[in-house]
């Protein structure tokens, strides 16, 4: 519709259910767009969520739920990220909760369709022996029970949602199964009550078809529970409530404010400019910055990096990151949606109404399909009643039995016609196409599954064969996660304190150190544990959070910390020494200066390394034709010197990015035609892993970063990028050779059901035979995707003889 683009706009997001396939995000996309008010709107079929932007004050979110209830998609509008509180009445459910009402419930569907095929299939067993084993279960009419059982309970809202979409004019998947199975099963019902047409019965048809189709709408569910996780794990990140003290004119004593109770208050009641005090191990509660006290926060979910930071008075705070060891009073500077964790929210949720491709085009042409059958069945139907007949009529003569024709064919042009037409319908049922995803896809993630590797859909499989640039995220990614100390640096010749070893230096540190519980604190204890080193006396502790500590070791007195610190406890540091150094801070380490008595002692370097099989990943990456990136939070020198330990290029490096900034770069090379896969393990990492083209995390990263990515490493080891790549690419290959096999037959089986080789040949397919032919199709569908199995097996092989 025309808008005016000079006014103001707002988004409005809808839980949106009852949507099957691409077709069912088509229909509720052109509902919501032709919706006076509403610019675009984009549906994901994934996240049962529609994402409306609008113009502002002109589109009540209600009013656009109820008419999109009303044309058979129940919805209703989303709650804000801030004060999000689940429903509590038990007639109304949350998505996550209606999302495994219905997994339940396919679930049941599902078993009751495989014991209908279990029947069905030992009946044509007896029968295919002659054996007197088991009489009834070859009887016909038993099967005609099962199929009737089929339809109208695992497959009845199939067959429903699948006829009220065409008569709605939005024919989707369910249109084409349901079109299919009812065709077949009414065939049969004729063939059975009127014998003396010579039909045959092929009841089994509907039953193993709606087996299938059930079988991958449960696959489908479990990814949609998986998707809409990810959001209860980033909403779980904010708390519940906020310890209000007042507004900076309310406190009479700010010397004394980190001393205050304070009042609990719901977190949607704070408003900007108050003032709030957070504890140790509480979250802070909303954006703000530090007016009293001094902490350690923990922002690893906001940054990925395992050290805590140290804040004090005039520093910026992030609702959700964790504080740690001190008491600290905010004043808060954003609230609500436009905090940065209801932002990555955002982020995520709109990057993740992405497209796939494939599926929308499987769809698209469905709904051509159907009615362009139904065309060809009615125009063959004609054509043979009023002159097909007439031109060759020695057509209705009787004819040998052969491979597509196991009866005479009838004498009557008017039961000629019919049976064409039904073969028509028949032999053109979507089977095939319906299988030719799902069943890759099984054996795919299955395969994945296996060896770890978890591919959460088709549309991931989709995307990675078109990949070209793989982005790895730095902390926990590349590297291990865990600081360690890399270097002793004994510096002190005094003759006060003598000229210490690396390990008495060591010594020392872990000494000083144990009165504290910080990352480079536990990276030092741990190094002089693993040297079994004794350990000393160590009393008298004093720390200043984020800046060093003091300790009386073995009655002399250690001070650690950063230069700055020390310097401020009287501790000379030297041009030399900083020179001295100055190769250590441009590889990118933590520097530790150790003084005894005031006395400068040595330096202790400390870096999270990188992991053991990263090279090698980025080796193989770099083999199989990618191009290797970089993108971290942290300093540019650090991340530089571990590009360089790679061997990643140095203009494939970007450092010193924020979480949007993540997001944004990979956006900026998406720009410029590249296909990006993000690895990543943080929360940081979410909004990244939702903007790339494939996103692939960790498990041993956050819940978010795993529930964002597409694909999930779960022995936590990098080097399973390139194994996740190579099954992805052969699984999406296999799902493209059963599309192209679905698509072919059709294109070759419909005229032959029309009776174009009846003329010159006389050869006809009866129904049973198109039946037999429709079986064909579904079952090379699933074989070929078996194949995958072996397939992947050998290159797995074969890659592994390469790289030895």
């Amino acid at each position: 519709m025309v808008t005016n683009p000079t006014l103001p706009t707002e988004k409005i997001t809808l839980d949106v259910t009852g949507m099957k396939c691409a077709g069912c995000v088509s229909a509720v996309e052109r509902q919501l767009n032709g919706y006076s008010g509403v610019i675009e709107a984009q549906v994901n079929l994934l996240t049962e969520v529609a994402v409306v932007d609008c113009q502002a004050n002109t589109v009540d979110p209600v009013a656009l739920a109820e008419q999109l209830t009303a044309k058979g998609f129940p919805s209703q509008p989303r709650a804000s990220v801030a004060g999000t509180s689940l429903p509590t009445s038990e007639s109304t459910l949350t998505p996550a909760q209606r999302q495994e009402q219905e997994a339940r419930e396919q679930v049941r569907r599902l078993v009751i369709a495989g014991i209908l095929i279990l029947l069905s299939t030992l009946g044509h067993i007896g029968h295919w022996l002659h054996g007197p084993m088991l009489p009834v279960l070859s009887n016909i009419w038993f099967h005609w029970g099962l199929a009737t059982v089929t339809l109208l309970v695992p497959g009845r809202p199939i067959l429903i949602d699948g006829w009220r979409s065409l008569w709605q004019q939005s024919p989707n998947m369910n249109s084409l199964v349901g079109l299919g199975a009812f065709t077949a099963y009414t065939a049969s019902c004729v063939a059975l009550f009127f014998p003396q047409l010579g039909w045959e019965c092929f009841f089994d048809e509907p039953v193993m078809m709606l087996g299938f189709i059930l079988l991958g709408r449960t696959l489908e569910q479990r990814a949609r529970r998986q998707a809409s996780a990810s959001f209860e794990s980033l909403l779980a990140l904010q708390p519940q409530i906020a310890r209000l003290i007042g507004t900076s004119a309310e406190v009479t004593n700010k010397e004394e404010v980190t001393e205050q109770a304070g009042i609990e208050i719901p977190l949607e009641q704070v408003r900007v400019g108050e003032w709030l005090r957070v504890l140790p191990g509480e979250k802070v509660p909303a954006d703000g910055e530090v007016v009293a006290g001094k902490s350690l926060v923990d922002e690893s979910m906001l940054t990925g990096e395992p050290l805590p930071v140290s804040k004090q008075v005039g520093d910026k705070v992030t609702g959700g990151t964790l504080n740690q060891s001190g008491v600290i009073v905010l004043k808060v500077t954003r609230t609500g949606s436009e905090t940065t964790l209801a932002q990555i929210v955002a982020l995520i949720e709109s990057a993740q109404t992405r497209k796939a491709p494939i599926q929308q085009l499987a769809d698209t042409v469905a709904g051509y399909f159907s009615y362009g059958v139904l065309a060809i069945a009615s125009v063959t139907f004609l054509f043979w009643y009023l002159l097909g007949t007439k031109i060759w009529p020695e057509v209705l003569l009787p004819m040998k039995e052969g491979l597509a024709h196991s009866m005479p064919m009838p004498t009557f042009p008017l039961l000629l016609s019919i049976k064409l037409a039904i073969s028509v319908l028949v032999i053109a049922c979507p089977c095939a196409l319906g299988l030719a995803t799902p069943t890759a896809i099984l054996v795919g993630t299955s395969l994945g599954a296996e060896r770890g590797l978890l591919i959460k859909g088709g549309d991931i499989l989709e995307q990675i064969h078109k990949l070209d640039t793989i982005i790895f995220d730095k902390t926990g990614t590349l590297t291990t996660g865990q600081p360690t100390v890399t270097d002793c640096l004994p510096l002190a010749t005094s003759s006060q304190i003598g000229e210490l070893t690396s390990n008495q230096l060591l010594q020392l540190a872990a000494a000083a150190e144990s009165g504290t519980s910080h990352p480079l604190a536990l990276a030092i204890c741990n190094q002089a544990q693993q040297q079994k080193l004794p350990r000393l006396t160590a009393q008298d502790f004093y720390t200043e959070a984020g800046l060093g500590i003091s300790a009386l070791v073995e009655n002399q007195r250690v001070f650690l910390g950063n230069a700055e610190w020390l310097s401020k406890q009287g501790v000379r540091i030297s041009d030399a020494v900083l020179a001295q150094v100055q190769d250590l801070v441009d590889a990118g380490k933590t520097l530790v200066y150790l003084a005894v008595e005031g006395i400068l002692a040595g330096v202790i370097a400390v870096q999270d390394v990188p992991r053991s099989e990263a090279k090698e990943t980025v080796k193989l990456l770099k083999n199989m034709g990618f191009r290797v990136m970089l993108l971290t939070g942290d300093q540019p020198n650090a991340a530089a010197a571990l590009a360089q330990n790679l061997l990643i290029a140095p203009k494939d490096v970007i450092a010193g990015v924020r979480p949007n900034d993540k997001a944004a770069a990979i956006t900026q090379l998406q720009n410029q035609g590249c296909q990006v896969a993000m690895v990543g393990d943080g929360i940081n990492d979410g909004p990244a892993l939702a903007q790339a083209d494939v996103g692939i995390s960790l498990n041993g990263g956050t819940d978010v970063a795993v529930e964002t990515a597409g694909i999930i490493l779960m022995r936590n080891s990098v080097l399973d990028v390139v194994e996740s790549i190579q099954l992805s690419q052969a699984t999406f290959k296999k799902i493209r050779q059963n599309l192209f096999w679905a698509f072919s037959y059709n294109a070759l089986a419909i005229p032959a059901a029309c009776g174009i080789l009846l003329p010159g040949f006389g050869i006809a397919l009866s129904p049973s035979a198109a039946g037999a032919l429709m079986a064909f199709s579904s079952v090379s569908v699933v074989t070929n995707s078996l194949l995958l199995r072996r397939s992947k097996q050998m290159r797995l092989e074969i890659g592994a003889v390469k790289v030895n």
